[in-house]
């Protein structure tokens, strides 16, 4: 079914248009055309269109973590409770657990998958093959080697894109090039492995690092570390936090200054509260064991150590313009185009452009989301 969308600034991925009219059809960007006033139109009121937000690093939403309720339900709910904030594509994200959760998840995405899931990407497994001095709020009785049945589970390829974030140094050597050969994206983090250790990942397949800054260590005079080598090498990609809890704006700002461009993504490593009401796991919730807080935007366990977060994409993005100081163009690419190319998607994800996926959010003058469209079917928010 063909739909024309009118009267918005379009933001194509690479300039902001005007006077276009936007033709959809079967789930995909048709064309850009002169308005047509012959033809019947959604008028967007002169809102700001973009591409959708893709979130690579989600654990949960809408009252749901997806450790707790790895099964098809707790993926609609997540994906749910995020489009509200922009996000069209997502991978839910199983945090350290036991191999029973880890195949639970696994079978839920290709079921969600098969049902046609809207806004589902494939899935990520963070952990459980981390350094237990970089845990965070990781399980530890959870930490453990990887094994041979691990490799063939993430190999996999019924699942979309999957995603590992582990520990290079924990693992043992051609791990990482094993699962990049298999279309994996092996993602660096919690983890404190040194600018060597780090720097032979990178020449195995390492694709990026899971929330550059945040359970690792910091860079050195004389050892750069990870972070030093994930700053310098040019072709991977950081996924980065922007609620100006996880990492300072000013180091974040340094970060995006020495990045090579195209190459920083914004991802929430969102948590059951984004999207929750009150009582359905808006002030708190348990993980591993553990009572998480939420207070002034921090989910925290009792001893302070931070556990995911409180936010949502539409949120980064006004984030990485006010306290990183980014164009807005630039902060709408961290959110979409980038993600799309470190999944290997962004020849029809990230762009607003003929071919390309009819994914898509309306946003007001305050970034603030009024509507989405995945696949080409509106959702009002």
């Amino acid at each position: 079914m063909k739909q024309i969308l009118r009267n918005a600034r379009i933001f194509t991925g690479d300039e902001i248009l005007q006077g276009r009219d936007l033709q959809l059809a079967d789930g995909v960007i048709q064309a850009l055309l002169p308005p047509d006033k012959t033809v019947d139109a959604i008028d967007l009121n002169g809102g700001l269109l973009a591409p959708g937000f893709i979130d690579c690093q989600v654990n949960g939403g809408g009252g749901v973590l997806f450790n707790d309720q790895p099964d098809t339900s707790a993926i609609a709910a997540i994906a749910q409770a995020h489009r509200t904030f922009g996000t069209t594509g997502l991978l839910p994200t199983l945090i350290s657990d036991d191999w029973a959760s880890m195949t639970a998840a696994a079978d839920a995405v290709r079921a969600a998958r098969r049902d046609g899931q809207p806004g589902l990407l494939g899935l990520h497994f963070e952990g459980p093959y981390l350094n237990p001095a970089r845990k965070g709020a990781h399980d530890s009785g959870q930490i453990r080697p990887l094994d041979g049945q691990a490799m063939d589970l993430f190999s996999a390829k019924d699942l979309g894109v999957v995603v590992v974030t582990l520990a290079p140094e924990m693992v043992p050597g051609e791990t990482i090039a094993k699962l990049s050969q298999a279309g994996v994206r092996v993602c660096a983090g919690h983890s404190a492995a040194n600018y060597d250790q780090t720097v032979a990942a990178l020449a195995e397949g390492l694709r990026g690092f899971t929330h550059l800054f945040n359970a690792m260590p910091a860079p050195q005079s004389r050892e750069p570390g990870i972070v030093g080598a994930a700053l310098a090498d040019p072709g991977s990609w950081c996924g980065i936090i922007v609620d100006g809890q996880h990492v300072h704006p000013a180091t974040l700002r340094n970060a995006l200054a020495a990045k090579s461009r195209r190459h920083m993504m914004l991802v929430t490593d969102a948590m059951p509260t984004v999207g929750a009401t009150v009582g359905a796991a808006g002030h708190g919730f348990r993980l591993a064991g553990q009572t998480v807080t939420v207070k002034d935007g921090r989910c925290t366990t009792a001893d302070g150590t931070l556990a995911g977060s409180n936010l949502d994409m539409a949120t980064a993005v006004r984030n990485t313009v006010a306290l990183l100081e980014q164009p807005l163009q630039e902060a709408l690419r961290m959110a979409s185009l980038y993600p799309a190319a470190f999944l290997g998607l962004d020849d029809r994800r990230g762009r607003i452009a003929p071919g390309y996926c009819a994914d898509l959010v309306l946003l007001d003058d305050d970034l603030k989301v009024q509507r989405t469209w995945i696949g080409g079917q509106m959702a009002m928010h």
